[in-house]
Parts: C-alpha cells; structure tokens; sequence
C-alpha cells in the first residue's frame, strides 16, 4: 500500500511538470525566459532632404543680363565685400578684415582666402579690381537699386591691388562711414568672366555665393542649386526653385494648395492674407524690421505742393496708426522721418497729425478754394488702393480733391519724371546703412529722386550739411549732421512719410529655417524639416 501511495504521488508531480513545462512553451507564464522582441523601430522619414523646394516672389528675383546686378542678394548668388548683421551693423564677407588710415581717407581690405567662383576663378585682389573697373563704366539700371560707383563710393580717387589678397581704396576726403556705403548692393562681386568689357553680363552671372544660378527662365522662375564648392558652410537644399508669380492672390492659393512652400521678397505676401494663417498648423509667418518705407510724394514744381505748408498740412492730416492698423493688419510703425528705423543712423521723432491745424495751413495756400490732383498707385498692390482711399478722404477735408488712378510701376515713374501728377504712393529700400546715399537722392538738388519724381525740393541748409558730414572726419560731427538732416525732412518734407514696413513671410510648417531678415530671409539655413 506505501508503495502504491508513493507511486501515486511520483505520478502526479510528473503530470504537474509536465502541464507546466507545455504552457511555458505557449507564453503562458510569467516567467518565461523566451526574449523580449525589440520595440518596433521608429518609423524613418519619408522626406527627401534633397528634393527641390519651391518658394515664390511677385517679381523677377533674377531679371538677368540686362540687370546691372543680375538676380538680388536675396539668392544668396554673389557676395559684396561688405555684409550687415541684424542691426544693420557692416560686418565682414569677402573682405575678412579692414582698416582705415588716420586722415579717413584710405580703406584697406583684406580679402578672405581660398575663395572660389562658382566657375572655378579664384576670388582674389584682381577680381576686386575688375568688378571696380565695370562699377566705373557706367551707372546700370536695375530692378534693386542703381550700380552706381559715385553713389556707393562718393568722393573715391583711385582703386589698386596692394597684392593677391589686399586691395587699397582712396579718396579725396575722410570716409569714416564708407563701410556703410558698401554693405551689401554696394560692393557685389562677380567673376570677372560672367561680363563683357562693357560691364553686361554674357550670360548667367557667377558669384561666390553658397547657391549658383543653373537655369533662369524670365517671368517664369530661377533655378538654384547648392554650392558645393562654397568657402563657408554649405547650404542646407540642394536645389531651390524661386517662381515668378505677380498675383497676390494666386500666390496665395499656390502656398495653400502646396504648389510653393514659402513666400518671399518684398510684397511676399498681403496683410489681409497673412492674418488668414494664424493659427494653421500648416503654415507659419515670419516677420522682423524691413529696410522698406512707404511714402507719398508731391509734386513740388507745381502748385500746391511747390509751397512748404501744403507738404506740411498733407502730413498733419494723415492718420497713419489708422493705415497701418485697418489696411496693413498692423505690420508697420508710422514714422515721418524719411530714413528707415533700420539704419543704425536713424533717429526717432514723434509724429504730428492735427487736423485743424492742417485745414488752416491749407487754407492759407488755397485761399478758401479747393484743389484737384491726380493721386496715382500701383495696382498691383491691391493694399494701395484701400489705402488712397482713405488718404483721399483725409485730404478732402483741407481742401484737396484726388483723382485715384492705378498704374504699373513702370508707367507710373516715367509720369512723375514728366510732372504730371499730383500725388503718388511710392516706397524705397536702404541698399546700404549709409543714410547719405538717401539725403542725397531725395534732398539734394541734384538728387535723381528728386529731380525724376518732380519733387522741386531744394535746401541750402541741407546743401551745407551735407558737404560738411561729407568733409568730417570726427564720427560725431557726421552723426549730427544726418540728425539735423533727418529732423528738416520731418519739418520741411521732402517727401511725405507713412511708415517704416516689416518684413512679412509666409511659408509651409514641413520647411525649418525660414526666418525673416533685413532683407529677405537666409536662404540657405531653408531646409526640409526631417
């Protein structure tokens, strides 16, 4: 019998290891020793970080050959000598480092080595002095901002290379701010075999620039593609396809639908449509200080405006917090100085707007009559005509009647040239931090502003401010003759000023690196968000 219990007991722990040992080979026990499978790898991303990207502008950002500078410095094809920071401070580029001579009338620069064109040409002091050489030719026209040596270089003696990497300029009197005049659009350098003994460019131009220009089709679009042989760090795209597209609301549609995936250049896009994004996931908007500013011009050879208290009344009348809050979604700052806020030589001034004050001004130049004027803006600016209408109205109550006419830009600049307007809503860029470059356009006598938008605006006060910050040496002495400067065209206006703009971008949320600048937006930190 013990031995039956025993056998009993033998055969039911055989059958209890057995049923255990079968549900440890189905998983069924905690204790399994069967491996864990790794957690599921992460899924990779679909994106292609070198497929093209496609952004857009309302213009042509390379007008090509016909353009004394080609394509703009928002390419990021050629390189000046000199560059800004975000102050608008110069800082260095193709030129690594400089010095002034004591009297302020040498600049020596030293050119950064081992630089090469997009052609293979080295980037040495014979470049700089060949780009000099067509700089001398002639003043160019451009869709940006004129190639004019005289303007960027005032008062320059002579150019020479001092050796392979050093180049000497001189000038018949101190140019302490000479570094100014050259940042960006006033020292551009070209490879001296992408133009002909004229200066025009013979084909696509070669820069230095961390993309070069592969294709460029006019009204169309400029294709870009990364340079690979770029002196600095390489750019993050490999090819970028900037369209031509001059409808802003087709611009627009083309960003929702994803046709492009970023706006750029100025007028990127319209306030109105930039608010309709906020808020989307898929899109974002990237802003910061523009070196833009709109203004009204007057045509001051004739009467009314030919008389100092009707430019003024204009002024008193406007209410530009209104513009900039209704019309432009408040992406502006009213200003009535005719500097833009982004030149570290700009100065604030409060701005006067009083009604009454205005009518009673006007009233002593209309003698209790009215006036009627042409007020010409550009259509393709579809902000603009808003923006007259509400100017009009203003201006109707100290006695001005405005005929509002739309033109294209073009049409319109050849109409002020020959006087026959009244009023006209135009902008301008800085193309350098040197405010000179501005005072002697629009407030010297001579300036082609000026004289080609029939502004009649001659000062002998600015005449000799201009000559004495001109002759000094003393940085002080300069700064508060462009303060002076600045305070007349608040008083006397030239023009009449409305407000500083902001630089506006709208892009697509797949895209990083997208942010506005000065001048543009840095284009080659665009990348692909991975």
């Amino acid at each position: 019998m013990e031995s039956k219990k025993k056998f009993c007991k033998l055969l039911s722990l055989l059958l209890a290891l057995t049923l255990v040992w079968s549900l440890t080979g189905c998983g069924g026990s905690p204790a399994a020793e069967e491996p864990v499978p790794d957690a599921a790898p992460a899924a990779e991303s679909t994106v292609d970080p070198d497929a093209e990207i496609v952004l857009a502008g309302y213009r042509n950002l390379a007008p090509g050959e016909k353009d004394g500078y080609y394509c703009s410095k928002i390419l990021y094809v050629w390189e000046p000598l000199v560059t800004q920071d975000d102050n608008a401070a110069p800082v260095p580029c193709l030129a690594e480092d400089w010095e002034m001579s004591e009297d302020g009338t040498q600049w020596t620069f030293f050119l950064r080595q081992g630089v090469k064109f997009h052609d293979g040409t080295d980037f040495n002091a014979d470049a700089v002095i060949a780009n000099f050489d067509r700089m001398g030719i002639e003043v160019k026209s451009s869709s940006f901002y004129p190639l004019d040596i005289n303007s960027h270089y005032p008062n320059l003696e002579k150019y020479e290379k001092v050796d392979d990497y050093t180049v000497r300029l001189t000038f018949s009197q101190p140019a302490p701010t000479q570094l100014y005049n050259m940042v960006n659009f006033g020292s551009a350098m070209y490879s001296p075999g992408c133009f002909d003994e004229n200066g025009d460019f013979n084909g696509i131009c070669v820069g230095t620039g961390p993309f070069k220009i592969t294709e460029n089709k006019l009204d169309e679009y400029v294709l870009l593609e990364r340079f690979d042989g770029y002196w600095g760090e390489t750019a993050k795209a490999k090819t970028i396809r900037v369209k031509v597209i001059p409808d802003a609301d087709t611009r627009f549609s083309a960003l929702k639908s994803g046709e492009i995936l970023g706006v750029i250049d100025l007028n990127a896009i319209p306030t109105s449509l930039a608010v309709q994004l906020e808020g989307n996931s898929d899109f974002a908007l990237t802003t910061t200080k523009s070196t833009m500013i709109r203004f009204l011009t007057l045509n001051g050879t004739e009467f009314p405006f030919n008389d100092v208290r009707m430019r003024q009344a204009v002024s008193m009348a406007l209410q530009r917090s209104v513009i900039t809050e209704s019309v432009y979604d408040g992406f502006g700052t009213p200003t009535t100085n005719i500097l833009n806020y982004s030149t570290p030589f700009y100065k604030e001034f409060p701005v006067e707007e009083d009604l009454e004050k205005a009518k009673e001004l006007a009233n002593e130049v209309l003698g209790g009559q009215r006036v009627t004027v042409t007020y010409l803006y550009n259509g393709n600016e579809a902000a603009q005509k808003g923006e007259a209408e509400l100017i009009s109205s203003w201006l109707s109550e100290i006695g001005i009647d405005c005929e509002l006419q739309p033109m294209e830009m073009t049409n319109m600049k050849e109409q002020m040239k020959t006087g026959d307007y009244g009023i006209a809503r135009m902008q301008q860029g800085l193309s350098n931090s040197e405010p000179a470059t501005i005072f002697r356009r629009f407030m010297l006598t001579s300036g082609d502003h000026n004289q080609n938008y029939s502004l009649g605006y001659q000062s002998d006060e600015v005449d000799a401010l201009m000559d004495e910050a001109s002759a000094a040496l003393d940085m002080d002495v300069r700064t508060a003759c462009y303060d002076r400067i600045q305070e007349i065209s608040t008083q006397e206006f030239p023009v009449v000023p409305l407000f500083n703009d902001m630089t506006l971008m709208a892009y697509s949320t797949k895209l990083t690196g997208y942010d506005a600048k000065l001048y543009g937006i840095e284009l080659p930190l665009v990348a692909w968000k991975q």
